[in-house]
């Protein structure tokens, strides 16, 4: 099975705009915040740095996300939506043989979503891998679930 979120691509690229604008809107209409402290500095600050964590947080929850589980290995992918073709700073990719997957989960957080992978080392030992799945949708998660239970199950057959 292979699946990916590609199509959000066009989304970030419009929030990051927003946000650009929203910045400018902010710079042109500084004074109208006057009203709730008396210095513009510290008003400054506290409309830089609520702009500054919305930027990071966008910036953190927007990764690329690719699931190929065809064939006999499974190869999973992160990378940063934007400037990824150029610079692949951002990037975590792992790939295994289905038969050393020992068990996964999905963890929700307020706005982050990942996919936690344990993975059995040829040492014997089980990794963590983790993997941002915010932007991944509903439908292509519960896909991606049934495919890595399934690999579970049939793990399980063939230990018995």
């Amino acid at each position: 099975m292979r699946t990916n979120n590609d199509k959000v691509r066009n989304v970030i690229i419009s929030v990051y705009f927003i946000l650009i604008v929203l910045a400018i809107l902010l710079a042109t209409i500084f004074s109208a915040f006057s009203e709730f402290t008396s210095n513009p500095l510290i008003t400054f600050f506290i409309l830089v740095s609520s702009f500054a964590a919305l930027f990071f947080i966008v910036h953190f929850i927007s990764k690329y996300f690719e699931y190929d589980s065809d064939g006999l290995k499974v190869i999973v992918t992160n990378k940063g939506l934007l400037l990824s073709e150029h610079f692949n700073y951002r990037e975590h990719s792992i790939e295994f043989y289905k038969d050393q997957l020992t068990g996964f989960k999905f963890n929700n957080y307020l706005f982050y979503k990942e996919l936690v992978l344990f993975i059995k080392s040829k040492h014997g030992h089980s990794k963590k891998e983790r993997f941002n799945v915010t932007l991944v949708t509903k439908k292509k998660r519960k896909y991606i679930k049934q495919s890595l239970s399934k690999m579970i199950k049939e793990n399980r057959k063939s230990k018995d």
